[in-house]
């Protein structure tokens, strides 16, 4: 991607190292281990396609536990990303780092997860431009409760203090929650349509990709 470094936007892809048994969990009793781990890298290349696709700036895979999982180094190879390792703590204090790190470079910053098929390059474009048109903050819901998207503007508020503390993050209460600390504070904010993630068996039959060889390959697992 020939986008200079000092863009206005940027855009991080969050994503865990394709560990069988340490990702996709709810999905092992269905897939087994290494099926859920080959749909997670499938699912994380998807994310890194559209954050492509979108054309908005700079985009980022924040590798956790670090960057140095085979699959995120082959990431590199095949898209034009920047591998960074997730920093320490809990999920709202590794956002918080992304963002002010993301903020130092560029006006505007999006974060997604790697798990949600229905992200398109349509759908981060109308984010960067709420922001762009004078929003502190996006926010693409999830169906579940949570959401896939968060996006800030520097020139707004940036990283407010507690934004993102003592959320309980993985239940159904992390949009509530966020969206109550975002008003609170005052923030000009947008909500895009909700999407859907891959957590649970339920989530495959919603699927556009062939599951038949991510299946065979987990049930080898099983013994």
């Amino acid at each position: 991607m020939a986008t200079p470094a000092s863009a206005q936007s940027r855009v991080a892809v969050f994503a865990r190292a394709p560990v069988p048994g340490e990702v996709k969990t709810r999905l092992v009793p269905v897939l087994g281990g290494e099926g859920a781990a080959a749909l997670h890298r499938a699912l994380v290349a998807r994310a890194l396609e559209a954050a492509i696709a979108a054309d908005l700036g700079p985009v980022e895979l924040w590798c956790a536990p670090d960057a140095r999982d085979p699959f995120f180094r082959s990431c590199a190879e095949r898209f034009p990303v920047s591998l960074i390792a997730q920093h320490a703590g809990d999920l709202g204090e590794r956002m918080r780092v992304a963002f002010e790190t993301m903020l130092g470079m560029s006006a505007r910053a999006l974060l997604i997860g790697s798990d949600i098929p229905a992200m398109t390059a349509d759908y981060l474009r109308a984010a960067d431009a709420a922001l762009a048109e004078g929003c502190d903050a996006v926010i693409g819901p999830a169906e579940d409760g949570g959401y896939v998207l968060i996006g800030l503007c520097r020139s707004g508020r940036g990283v407010a203090p507690g934004l993102f503390e003592g959320i309980a993050w993985g239940g159904p209460a992390v949009l509530r929650q966020t969206r109550a600390r975002i008003e609170r504070l005052g923030w000009r904010h947008r909500e895009l349509p909700a999407l859907w993630d891959v957590d649970r068996p339920e989530d495959l039959s919603r699927l556009q990709v062939p599951l038949d060889g991510i299946a065979c390959a987990g049930r080898r697992d099983d013994g």
